[in-house]
């Protein structure tokens, strides 16, 4: 399983399956091939739920990140 950390916050927002981080990997831009930070906003979610990303992981981002205009996502394999 991947897991799901607020880089600003220092907090751990979730868990995902492989699946789920493919589809991060495959939809969102990285500076490099060992980036695991990834800027998500609202914008950035709605593109990753009309190109197919689970409910769940939707949600979760969503949840993540509540009020604010974006927040800096960080993942780990655990």
């Amino acid at each position: 399983m991947i897991q799901l950390y607020d880089e600003a916050r220092g907090t751990h927002i979730g868990e995902i399956s492989e699946e789920e981080l493919q589809l991060l990997i495959d939809q969102l831009e990285e500076e490099s091939t060992r980036d695991t930070n990834y800027y998500i906003s609202a914008p950035t979610i709605d593109m990753l739920e009309e190109n197919g990303a689970d409910a769940s992981l939707v949600k979760l981002l969503r949840d993540a990140l509540g009020g604010r205009e974006g927040f800096e996502l960080r993942w780990a394999a655990s």
